[in-house]
């Protein structure tokens, strides 16, 4: 017992050494090699520490490996901005002033749920509380303020890429054939809508693939 704690002591003061050279974002937001990297860390320390017939010095010789490789790519990444791309990727704007880019979305493995959901988190509710957002390279939401935003209720999302998302209607108190009639108004067959949200207060955001988005106002039963 006391054998196996000292040498869980040893590797706690090692990772605790070597993260510490690894900097900040080791335990902030990390670029994808770091978060392969800090996996990788974890896996090697636990090996020694519950495996009494490895040699200690193998489990921090492969951990120093690990940070060394780490300031190799942190070093081409200074130096060279191809490799910063490649290692790291890079912004996506995936909201501009026509609206939401799905093709930037879809290049990123992500739907308008994921988007909407990432933007409540950064405090926006509506998809027109902003000019412009982006995805960073860390996986990050980051987004420029429409000064103008008139956010009043949460926005449920009605349309997503072509599909109805029928719980909503009813939770909206919305019939089909109140959506039906919206979609005709706006000259729109239902596969041809990338998205349409409506809150509280029958504020609809409407926007169909490869066009540039547009507020509508439709009567929604249960206002919230």
């Amino acid at each position: 017992m006391a054998l196996i704690f000292i040498r869980t002591a040893i590797i706690f003061i090692t990772l605790m050494f070597i993260m510490r050279l690894m900097g900040k974002s080791q335990v902030g937001e990390m670029q994808p090699f770091e978060f392969v990297i800090s996996l990788l860390i974890a896996e090697l320390a636990c090996i020694p520490m519950a495996d009494t017939s490895i040699p200690l010095l193998y489990g921090i010789i492969a951990i120093i490996a690990i940070f060394v490789l780490h300031q190799i790519v942190w070093l081409l990444d200074l130096w060279f901005k191809p490799v910063k791309t490649a290692v790291c990727g890079k912004p996506s704007l995936v909201i501009n002033k026509n609206g939401i880019d799905d093709y930037q979305l879809k290049s990123n493995n992500l739907d308008i749920s994921d988007l909407i959901e990432s933007m409540r988190v950064a405090g926006y509710f509506s998809l027109d509380d902003v000019f412009y957002g982006l995805y960073e390279s860390n996986g990050s939401f980051s987004a420029l303020e429409n000064p103008d935003r008139q956010t009043s209720s949460l926005s449920v999302l009605l349309i997503d890429c072509g599909k109805v998302d029928k719980k909503n209607l009813a939770i909206c108190g919305i019939e089909q054939d109140d959506l039906d009639k919206v979609l005709r108004e706006q000259n729109a067959k239902l596969k041809d809508v990338l998205v349409m949200t409506v809150n509280g207060e029958g504020r609809v955001y409407f926007q169909k693939r490869k066009e540039k988005y547009k507020i509508l106002e439709m009567e929604i039963k249960n206002k919230w």
